[in-house]
């Protein structure tokens, strides 16, 4: 209803009724008296009572039209103001109907809003997603096209590095039955210089009992009773030289390393190249005793007794051996003491396992990292983030190049050794826990190659390498700082503003290595507390002499995976394992590189898909896609700690000298952790490089074996920086 309609209902029509039924009484009152004055003129004239009622009836006349009018003007004025009020609740019903229907279309307005918005994102969603699988594409067909691009180079240089390391392979074969045949001569000469000097010997020695017989028959004519006591004393004196013999026998179960052997190609083992000068001599004659051959192991052991000790290697007491055909042992510390000590290492060995059977069944496996480092104290984890920062923010003087760090003088690693607490330092036997022979001897330099110095250990070759050139690529800035107690800080700039710092000891160990984000967020990747005492301790220290033989207590299957047998296996999950063992304290990361026995507590990745040629470190592109998946899995891992730290390790076959082994192993593990980095994006800094030539055959042969030419992958965070505790 409209305003107009409201308002003729409310006030014209109410007044237009009073009117209508004012009117016929009005009129009946007014045409009384000329009804009254007809009667009467028909009568003659109105009386006194009539006028007097005639004068009444004009004064109530009067008052009803007052009254009439008073009553218009009330209905009137009622309706003015009921048609004010209802005009203003109608006002007030529009304006509250007026903002209903503007939130109303507000409210619809902003859910329209929203739906398109909705719509819009969803269409930039699928707009981004169809930009970036196009992107995908053909990011994937231009890989695809330079992997072929590059697979079609990397095998013509392939082809041309092949005719190259033919031809010194022809060259170093020639050169090797060059040596070998100067080795075999020396040998010889060597062979019969003592041959004579024995024989020299044995003639003096023969003049000089014939003396002492002749002496006797001479003191016999005089004095019969005391012959007799002579010629019972004449047989001790005999066997008073038999110690010197049996002197002998005491380097032959602790000879020389085996590839020192294979270099020479005969049963006796050979000296390494800087000669003898370090043999322990006989304390009787000061002669260097004659070098036995190691005992030869024994492996009685059929292919299907192997395989179910390799199920179940707790088992056993014995040194476990890879299920194969030659197979070695499965540990590197069973290694180490095969090539050191032979049969007589291994029956030591399982011996030492008998008695800590007890002890060892009783400690659990590790299920975390947390709990791997339990026998780390809480207050050398909580110290770790303040001395790392104290390190970083140490004033020290900045150096105008960079280092060059010190070799190493002294070793704990000596002659004539079994490792791991089936010791023989010196004829000397350690078999127990609490008697550590920590025998010094000179550490000499044999030669530097590159960035790389090979040294001699006791009876060992090792190389250093240098990986402070891999670090540096594609860096803005590096410096140095010298602080105090010979230790030297260095700062590496990357794009966008992150660091990695590492602090190195005077011989250029790490000892702590940190990475600083461009958001200021620190990584910790390696730090192991500085000693606490000043006790005398070698620069060049292996460890493991320290720690009784190890015993495998989880299928061999799940301590390593060969990636070219094992290729659906889970590598993040496997890789993401605690250690097999308890780590006992925080070690550094040149501990590690050093001690078979530790590394032992971690388990392995060998990659036998990347193969390499005879003598050659390159990893050809076609190989170089089989890491994938190796990668993703590293890659995984440091998504969930990016201070993970893994050891790139290098391995050669037999074939060649322990010295150009020993480097191309090392090479040969460069070269997989740059393509790692280039190709797959990991970071430098969480690996670690280290090549052992040689020594660590997962065969048992001297010929060429590509099983033996291998890299391996262990992520050794738990054994070089406390981990987070876990809630």
């Amino acid at each position: 209803m409209t305003f107009r309609s409201k308002l003729f209902a409310t006030v014209a029509f109410p007044v237009l009724s009073a009117t209508l039924v004012a009117t016929p009484s009005l009129a009946d009152a007014l045409m009384k008296p000329f009804e009254v004055a007809q009667e009467s003129s028909d009568q003659g004239q109105p009386s006194e009572e009539e006028l007097l009622l005639q004068q009444q009836q004009q004064e109530q006349q009067r008052a009803a039209e007052e009254e009439a009018q008073r009553a218009a003007e009330e209905q009137q004025r009622a309706a003015e103001e009921e048609a004010q009020r209802a005009a203003e609740e109608q006002q007030r019903a529009a304006e509250e109907e007026a903002q209903r229907a503007a939130e109303e279309q507000q409210r619809a307005a902003e859910e329209e809003a929203q739906r398109a918005a909705a719509e819009q994102q969803r269409a930039a969603e699928e707009e981004a997603q169809r930009a970036a699988e196009e992107q995908q594409r053909a990011a994937e067909e231009e890989a695809q096209r330079a992997a072929e691009e590059q697979q079609k180079a990397a095998e013509e240089e392939a082809q041309r590095a092949a005719a190259e390391q033919q031809k010194a392979a022809e060259e170093e074969a020639q050169r090797a039955a060059e040596e070998q045949q100067k080795a075999a001569d020396e040998e010889a000469q060597r062979a019969a210089e003592e041959q004579q000097k024995a024989a020299e010997d044995e003639a003096q020695r023969a003049a000089q009992e014939q003396k002492a017989a002749e002496e006797q028959q001479q003191t016999e004519e005089q004095q019969q009773q005391p012959a007799e006591e002579q010629q019972a004393e004449q047989p001790v004196e005999g066997e008073a030289e038999q110690p010197a013999v049996a002197g002998e026998e005491t380097p032959a179960e602790t000879g020389t390393e085996q590839p020192s052997t294979a270099e020479t190609g005969t049963d006796q083992p050979a000296t390494t190249e800087t000669g003898t000068e370090q043999q322990p001599s006989t304390a009787e004659t000061g002669e260097t005793p004659v070098t036995e051959p190691v005992p030869e192991v024994v492996d009685t052991l059929t292919e299907e007794q192997k395989q179910e000790i390799a199920e179940d290697p707790g088992q056993t007491d014995e040194t476990v051996v890879l299920p194969v055909e030659n197979g070695a042992a499965v540990l590197d510390s069973d290694k180490d003491a095969d090539n050191s000590g032979g049969q007589t290492s291994r029956d030591e060995r399982r011996k030492k396992r008998e008695e800590l059977r007890a002890e060892e069944e009783a400690a659990p496996l590790p299920e975390t990292d947390d709990s791997a480092q339990a026998a780390i104290s809480e207050e050398v984890r909580a110290a770790v983030p303040q001395k790392i920062e104290a390190a970083i923010k140490e004033e020290g003087e900045r150096l105008d190049a960079a280092p060059v760090f010190e070799v190493p003088q002294t070793t704990n690693i000596v002659n004539n050794t079994i490792v791991n607490n089936t010791i023989i330092n010196n004829n000397t036997v350690n078999n127990n826990n609490t008697t550590i022979d920590n025998s010094v001897t000179q550490v000499n330099v044999v030669e530097q190659i590159d960035n790389r110095t090979v040294i001699e250990v006791g009876n060992q070759l090792v190389v250093r390498g240098d990986d402070r050139p891999r670090l540096r690529r594609d860096s803005e800035e590096v410096y140095y700082d010298n602080l105090a107690r010979g230790r030297v800080r260095e700062t590496i700039v990357r794009p966008g503003g992150v660091q990695i710092v590492t602090i190195y000891n005077r011989y250029g160990d790490i000892i702590q290595r940190s990475r600083v984000g461009r958001d200021g967020r620190e990584h910790i990747l390696v730090y192991a507390p500085e000693r606490g005492d000043d006790s005398p301790r070698p620069d060049f220290v292996d460890v493991g002499y320290e720690l009784p033989p190890m015993r495998l207590r989880i299928p061999v299957r799940d301590y390593i995976i060969d990636t070219s047998s094992d290729p659906d296996r889970d590598y993040y999950d496997f890789l993401a394992e605690p250690p097999v063992e308890r780590v006992e304290r925080v070690y550094t990361i040149d501990e590690v590189k050093h001690s078979a026995r530790l590394r032992d507590k971690v388990r392995r990745i060998d990659l036998d898909t990347v193969t390499f040629a005879t003598g050659s470190a390159e990893v050809p592109m076609s190989q170089a896609r089989t890491l994938r998946k190796v990668a993703d899995a590293m890659e995984k891992v440091l998504d969930k700690d990016p201070g993970e730290t893994f050891l790139i390790e290098g391995h050669t076959d037999a074939v060649g000298s322990d010295k150009s082994n020993l480097v191309l192993s090392d090479q040969r593990a460069e070269s997989v952790a740059s393509l790692l980095t280039e190709v797959y994006g990991i970071p430098p800094e969480n690996l670690q490089t280290q090549g052992y030539g040689e020594r660590f055959l997962k065969v048992r042969t001297e010929t060429a074996e590509q099983q033996n030419r291998r890299v391996t992958i262990r992520r050794v965070t738990t054994l070089v920086r406390p981990v987070a505790r876990a809630n």
